[in-house]
């Protein structure tokens, strides 16, 4: 994400049985939970409903959840029937965020959480050093805004986040002079958007089946079924603050590896195009991207794979035809392998007493 501060190793304990949300552990610098909840109520980690929620309901949806406290995922239903997987990206150094600060409580909810979090920490410690500094800022009891609190992505705390030990929770008012790099934005919610995102694997079959190929002989690489475009909301709605971005997955190509330099070709790219009932590929006897494999697999298999390449784009609304924003977001990938059996033809003619003279 940015430059990390320092890296948690381990999840802490917490100081009471009766602190619920974020705390900093004696003598670390790491997050630590109780109860596995976090927010201002304390009851809840979905957003306030009948107050303007981003309609993200398209139809059916799959890959639904929630992340951090208050974030929600929405995704489309795949056209296709077959199987789905999480998005890999084309851009092997991408990663999505590791933490980021979300709307938590009024003055009012985090002067009790304070006290209630850190009422037992020893006299000296960081922690008691944490709960005076927040006592001497009256916790903007009587100003308008909120405190934000840094949120995980998930319990992963091998990986740095960029958010210093002593600002676990942030005060932000209505106008905010210099927003914090961290705090969640549209783009944030876009990263996290794309990194849920399950697409579906290439839907492709060979003729003849992967456990009857032959040297020599062509191996048809068929595109079975429509793709679809893929979109994934992510949003928060909570205390009044209001975002959302969708990331959305159109599939562009389809390229087929037969797993071994002793084929022809090794490996062959469709272009997917729009039709009638979704995406799909001209994967006809005459479309030129038939494996030939050249060499019998032997005692073993080849790792035959096919992989799509989706073009991912973003927009600021949970409406996946707004306009495109940017900084961009790396292609998407799904990919089917399979173990393919290729034997010489002699061989399976001898195993079947076939007889040439």
């Amino acid at each position: 994400m940015r430059a990390a501060v320092g890296v948690c190793k381990s999840r802490p304990a917490v100081w009471t049985a009766a602190a619920v949300g974020l705390v900093v552990a004696l003598g670390t610098g790491c997050p630590a939970y109780a109860d596995e909840s976090t927010g201002g109520d304390q009851t809840t980690t979905q957003p306030d409903t009948g107050s303007g929620q981003p309609d993200t309901d398209s139809g059916a949806e799959s890959g639904s959840g929630s992340i951090g406290a208050h974030i929600r995922i929405n995704q489309s239903a795949p056209a296709s029937s077959r199987s789905t997987a999480s998005a890999t990206s084309s851009d092997a150094s991408w990663e999505p965020p590791v933490c980021w600060y979300e709307p938590m409580y009024t003055p009012e909810e985090y002067e009790k959480f304070i006290k209630g979090a850190y009422g037992g920490a020893p006299g000296g410690s960081p922690a008691e050093d944490y709960a005076k500094k927040r006592e001497k800022e009256k916790y903007h009891k009587g100003d308008e805004g909120l405190w934000w609190q840094v949120q995980f992505r998930d319990d992963n705390y091998d990986k740095a986040c960029p958010v210093t030990t002593d600002n676990w929770e942030i005060w932000v008012p209505p106008a905010d002079p210099q927003p914090d790099p961290n705090k969640v934005t549209p783009e944030i919610l876009s990263e996290l958007a794309f990194n849920s995102t399950k697409l579906p694997t290439p839907p492709v079959e060979l003729k003849p089946r992967a456990d009857r190929l032959l040297v020599n002989l062509g191996t048809r690489v068929a595109f079975k079924g429509d793709l679809d475009r893929v979109w994934t909301t992510a949003s928060i709605n909570y205390k009044g603050v209001q975002l959302a971005a969708t990331t959305v997955a159109t599939p562009v190509a389809l390229k087929v590896d037969a797993g071994t330099a002793d084929a022809d070709p090794q490996s062959c790219t469709y272009d997917l195009v729009k039709g009638k009932a979704g995406y799909t590929a001209d994967s006809g006897a005459g479309a030129g991207c038939n494996v030939t494999y050249l060499r019998s697999s032997g005692s073993g298999t080849y790792p035959f794979k096919a992989s799509i390449t989706w073009k991912v784009t973003w927009t600021d609304s949970a409406d996946p035809d707004g306009p495109p924003q940017q900084p961009g977001l790396p292609d998407g990938l799904s990919t089917f392998e399979q173990d393919v059996t290729v034997k010489e033809a002699q061989a399976v003619n001898r195993a079947s007493g076939i007889s040439h003279g």
